[in-house]
């Protein structure tokens, strides 16, 4: 295997990195992110091989984790028209899909729901069958209305043949992709037909940035395949990616917590990823980020899908600082949230600018020095009250994300990541290790391929069969999204009782991880 390039979009900087066979930095560079992500791409892809001065024949895989799809939701923009089709009349009919929804949401995908017959009990009986001609006349009102159709079963996660024959009649009235709530998210009807239409809204989102990725490999010469981050700290390949755009959301935090834990060789520590606008802090167990157990909000829209846990705090690099110095010994001040960002290097202090940022301030202290850049001189009350403040926020944000009260050894990366102080209460070693500020790209070249599912089986007392039948689904997987067969190992396999049935239904969640096929 050759290179590997690795590139994460991030809010302020698009960060690029090349590694080589034995997954070492050859070149990392920062290039600001541009309001086209795709040039901010192309643009970091040419700074890095400038800087590696590496053959671009020998780059055979390439990484792109992005925000895109998080940014597309909140920012209610380049999303999708979605027609639901919920498998559960008559017994669901009190809450329809999409209620609860944001209005300009529910606007940016259209008011394409129907409820038509289908569903099981929480047993697996049939709670009511699927009848083909209702489904085809709710395609036929749909038809040129929806870029996508999400299918979404009442109890889909223990039986799919409801949603997979309700995919086929789709397939053939309308020519659009189709997302299965089965394989996106766990039981819970409503979160999980709200992953499900987020998904199939953000299938043609992805497939715009993914063939700006494309043209920008192919552009360069750069034969190599194309892999996006998923938000467990591992790649999917490019089809897979398309098919399941929603698990690249919350993809930028879990490569930073993959690449810190790469860079410092750690396996179970914090990670505090410092950037422009926001600090996000993660928990690295095994080598892996650690997964959220409750249902996550998503621009105002809760879901049940694997998301990774991570706290995040508006504390960054170019955070806003204001500060009252009048009256009293000390300063009060207060810390952003909002941030300068990208135009850090136009508007904070040290660089000429008129806005006091988190970054003038670890200057100004001693904090931190940056190459070339003079300290701004500011009122030493306010300097010395605004370093406590991001001392204290960190602080604290690291206790709330601490698994005890016990000393963690901390990783601190990111390129904001010079506003943190050297010594912080309630942490054990801080470790700083090299490359820090791209080990969000790092995580995004390692490469290992998980899969992952989640299905409610009816046992006879003996789970056996059911867990080696889960531990083959999560390893079908985690091939699929293109790991190497021979690599394959089912890492971690969680058996949950099922409420309200009696005691012979068992939740069971797979997880099989493997390294990138050559």
């Amino acid at each position: 295997m050759g290179h590997r390039i690795g590139i994460d979009v991030g809010g302020t900087n698009t960060d690029a990195v090349i590694l080589d066979e034995q997954l070492r930095v050859v070149a990392s560079v920062k290039s600001p992110t541009t309001e086209d992500t795709g040039d901010g791409v192309a643009a970091a892809i040419d700074a890095v091989l400038a800087a590696s001065g590496v053959d671009v024949s020998t780059i055979t895989h390439a990484m792109l984790g992005t925000t895109h799809c998080t940014n597309a939701i909140v920012e209610r923009r380049g999303l999708g028209r979605v027609g639901v089709l919920r498998l559960g009349a008559p017994a669901t009919t009190a809450v329809p899909p999409l209620e609860g929804w944001p209005d300009d949401l529910r606007a940016a995908i259209g008011e394409h729901a129907y409820l038509v017959s289908g569903g099981y009990e929480v047993d697996g009986r049939v709670l009511a069958p699927i009848d083909d001609d209702e489904v085809r006349a709710a395609c036929e009102r749909m038809r040129g209305e929806v870029d996508a159709v999400a299918v979404v079963g009442v109890f889909s996660p223990i039986d799919e043949h409801q949603e997979e024959r309700v995919a086929e009649l789709v397939a053939e009235v309308l020519d659009v992709p189709v997302s299965r709530s089965a394989r996106i998210g766990s039981l819970g009807l409503l979160e999980r037909e709200n992953a499900t239409v987020l998904n199939a809204a953000l299938m043609r989102t992805l497939r715009s940035m993914a063939d700006g990725f494309v043209a920008a490999l192919a552009g360069r010469g750069i034969p190599a395949e194309p892999f996006f981050g998923q938000n467990d700290g591992t790649l999917m390949r490019l089809e897979y990616a398309l098919e399941f755009p929603v698990l690249t959301i919350g993809c930028g935090p879990t490569n930073s917590i993959r690449g810190a834990a790469h860079l410092s060789g750690a396996t179970d520590a914090l990670v505090v990823d410092i950037g422009g606008t926001t600090t996000d802090i993660g928990v690295l167990v095994g080598g892996f980020p650690r997964q959220s157990s409750h249902a996550v909000d998503i621009g105002g829209i809760r879901t049940n899908f694997r998301m990774p846990d991570v706290l995040s705090v508006g504390l960054g690099g170019g955070t806003v600082v204001r500060a009252d110095a009048a009256a009293s010994e000390a300063a009060t001040v207060a810390l952003g949230p909002d941030s300068v960002g990208y135009r850090l290097p136009q508007e904070g202090l040290a660089f000429g600018g008129s806005t006091l940022t988190a970054t003038d301030v670890a200057l100004a202290v001693g904090g931190a020095g940056i190459e070339g850049v003079e300290a701004p001189s500011i009122d030493g009350r306010v300097g010395a009250s605004a370093w406590q403040a991001i001392r204290e926020l960190l602080e604290d944000s690291i206790d709330r994300m601490k698994p005890s009260a016990a000393p963690v050894p901390v990783i601190l990366v990111g390129g904001g990541s010079i506003i943190a102080p050297d010594e912080l209460d309630g942490v054990g070693e801080l470790i700083r290790p090299e490359h820090f500020g791209a080990a969000n790209a790092v995580g995004a070249a390692l490469g290992e391929i998980a899969g992952q599912v989640e299905r409610v089986y009816r046992t006879d007392g003996d789970r056996r069969d059911s867990v080696a039948d889960a531990g083959r689904e999560a390893a079908d997987r985690a091939r699929l999204a293109g790991a190497d067969p021979d690599t394959i190992e089912v890492v971690a396999i969680e058996e949950l009782p099922v409420s309200y049935i009696d005691g012979q239904a068992v939740l069971i969640r797979a997880r099989a991880v493997g390294r990138l096929a050559a």
